[in-house]
C-alpha cells in the first residue's frame, strides 16, 4: 500500500517528519484472521475517510493536525506472521527513538504484538490498556504465537495489562487472565464506576491498543468478528478522555477495521476515533510547544519515563 498523500489531506507544513509530533504507521496486514477477512484494507479505508473529515474538534476547541502528523510508509511485510511482527517492532521503535508520539492503524490485531514489544522496551512500568471484545490471550493459535488470537499474550507476561470490554474468550485463556484487571462487558453495563476502577489499576505510562470490535456492532459493523453487547461512542470517548487526562499515554494503535462497500459509517467512525484520541493527547499543549517523550518522575506532568532502549537489537 503506497502512502503518498498527507494524512487527512493536511497542508505539507504539518505533514513533514522533522516537525511533526505524531507519526502514523499503516499496517495493512490480514495474514492470520480466521473469520471475516479484509483487515488489510482497513488502513486505506481509514485514510480515505480521514480526508473527508472536519479537522476542527468542537469538544477540545483544537485543530490537532497543527501539531504535525507524519504519515509513514506502510509496513507491508507479509512473508510470515513472525516477520510482520518483527518489522512492526523495528519500525515502531525507530520512530519512538526519534522523539515522536507513535500511532499505528491496522490491519488485524496481531500487529500489536510488535507494537507493544517496542513500547515496553522504551518506557518503564508500562500499562497496556487493551480495549476489545476478545481476550486475545492464547499462547498460540493455529500453530503460531503471532496470531491475532494471541495479540496480548506477551503483554500479559511482560506489562501491566488491563483489559476492557471483554465478552468473548476461550476457556484456556482464563489460565493467562488476571480477572482483577479484566472488565467484562456484562459487568460494565451495571457498574457506573468502571472507568475509575480501570484507571486506578494503571501505572503512569499507558499504551492503548484499541480493537474496533470492542464497539457495539450497531455502530461498528465493519469488523472481522463482531460481538453483540459492545461499547457505544460517547461512553468510549468519555473513558478515553479521562485516561488521557489522568495518565501519560505514550502511544496507541487501532486495529480490525474490515471495510465493506455498502457501509462507510464504520470507516468514518474509525477516522473520528483516531483524531479524537490525538485531540485528547494534545488538547493542553500549544502548537508551538516542543514535544518531549521523556518523563519527569518528580513533576508527574507530561512526557514519559527515561527510555530503556535495548540498542543491541537495532
Amino acid at each position: 500500500m503506497n502512502t503518498t498523500n498527507n494524512y487527512a489531506g493536511i497542508p505539507d507544513e504539518f505533514a513533514q517528519l522533522e516537525k511533526a509530533k505524531v507519526v502514523l504507521i499503516p499496517v495493512p496486514y490480514d495474514g492470520t484472521s480466521t473469520w471475516g477477512k479484509g483487515a488489510n484494507k482497513g488502513p486505506k479505508a481509514f485514510l480515505e475517510a480521514s480526508e473527508n473529515m472536519e479537522l476542527y474538534d468542537i469538544e477540545t476547541d483544537t485543530e490537532v493536525y497543527q501539531q504535525g502528523i507524519y504519515l509513514a510508509n506502510s509496513i507491508d511485510e507479509d512473508s510470515s506472521p513472525e516477520a510482520m511482527v518483527n518489522e512492526v517492532h523495528r519500525v515502531t521503535k525507530e520512530y519512538i527513538k526519534r522523539n515522536k508520539f507513535v500511532t499505528l492503524f491496522g490491519g488485524e490485531h496481531s500487529i500489536s504484538i510488535g507494537t507493544i514489544r517496542a513500547f515496553n522496551e522504551c518506557f518503564d512500568n508500562l500499562t497496556v490498556l487493551h480495549i476489545d471484545a476478545h481476550a486475545d490471550l492464547r499462547k498460540s493459535y493455529d500453530g503460531s504465537k503471532f496470531n491475532h488470537a494471541c495479540a496480548v499474550h506477551e503483554a500479559s507476561q511482560t506489562t501491566n495489562l488491563v483489559q476492557v470490554g471483554i465478552r468473548s474468550m476461550d476457556a484456556i485463556e482464563k489460565t493467562f487472565m488476571d480477572e482483577e484487571k479484566t472488565f467484562f462487558a456484562h459487568d460494565m453495563v451495571n457498574d457506573e464506576y468502571w472507568t475509575d476502577k480501570v484507571i486506578d489499576l494503571m501505572t503512569d505510562n499507558v499504551f492503548i491498543t484499541f480493537d474496533l470490535d470492542a464497539l457495539d456492532p450497531s455502530i461498528m459493523p465493519s469488523t472481522g468478528t463482531p460481538e453483540p453487547g459492545g461499547l457505544f461512542y460517547y461512553e468510549t470517548l468519555e473513558f478515553l478522555k479521562q485516561v488521557f487526562e489522568d495518565k501519560n499515554v505514550v502511544g496507541f494503535d487501532i486495529v480490525e477495521l474490515c471495510p465493506n462497500n455498502t457501509d462507510k459509517s464504520s470507516d468514518f467512525l474509525a477516522a473520528k476515533l483516531y483524531y479524537k484520541m490525538l485531540s485528547y493527547k494534545f488538547m493542553s499543549e500549544a502548537v508551538g510547544d516542543e514535544y518531549d517523550n521523556t518523563y519527569d518522575v518528580d513533576s508527574k506532568v507530561g512526557g514519559n519515563n527515561i527510555l530503556k532502549f535495548d540498542d543491541d537489537e537495532d
